[in-house]
């Protein structure tokens, strides 16, 4: 074989390596959505409490993680937005990436099992991609948001 047909065969099989690779990173996980759930009985009656107390965090499904607790009104819009169509059950912006597992590589997150958490995108105005902002669900109501691509997290009160 000729060096130049070894040189073309290298880049042939580079180049299928690295599209097997692009579509393969996503099948780890499902790209189906959860089943919506709605959020309309238990969070009103905590949100018609009236008062703050110490007590309240505690009632906010993740605040046991140690990570700071916020409200969804004080997160950028588009994370309300993003909330409401979790809500909803979709349709997502990016199909192909929203409520697919979240896998905590990062294990900034409570440890869990594999396919525990499922991740959204947090459209970014002005961005060529899916930018850095994301929500993660949890199976016990948990809502985290991540502005940095998960260096950092925030647990997520909705009913604030």
């Amino acid at each position: 074989m000729t060096p130049a047909r070894r040189l073309t065969v290298a880049l042939v099989g580079l180049i299928a390596l690295v599209v097997i690779g692009y579509f393969a990173k996503d099948l780890g996980g499902s790209t189906e959505p959860p089943p919506p759930t709605s959020t309309t009985g238990s969070t009103k009656a905590a949100a018609g409490s009236g008062t703050a107390s110490a007590a309240k965090p505690a009632q906010v499904p993740g605040a046991a993680s140690g990570l700071p607790v916020k409200g969804l009104t004080s997160l950028p819009g588009e994370a309300k937005a993003t909330w409401e169509l979790i809500e909803r059950g979709g349709p997502f912006p990016y199909p192909r990436n929203d409520g697919v597992t979240f896998q905590n590589r990062e294990k900034r997150l409570p440890a869990k099992s594999g396919d525990y958490y499922r991740e959204y995108t947090v459209p970014t105005p002005g961005s060529d991609d899916r930018g850095a902002r994301r929500l993660v669900t949890g199976r016990e109501r948990e809502v985290y948001y991540t502005g940095d691509h998960y260096e950092s997290f925030v647990v997520v009160d909705v009913t604030k």
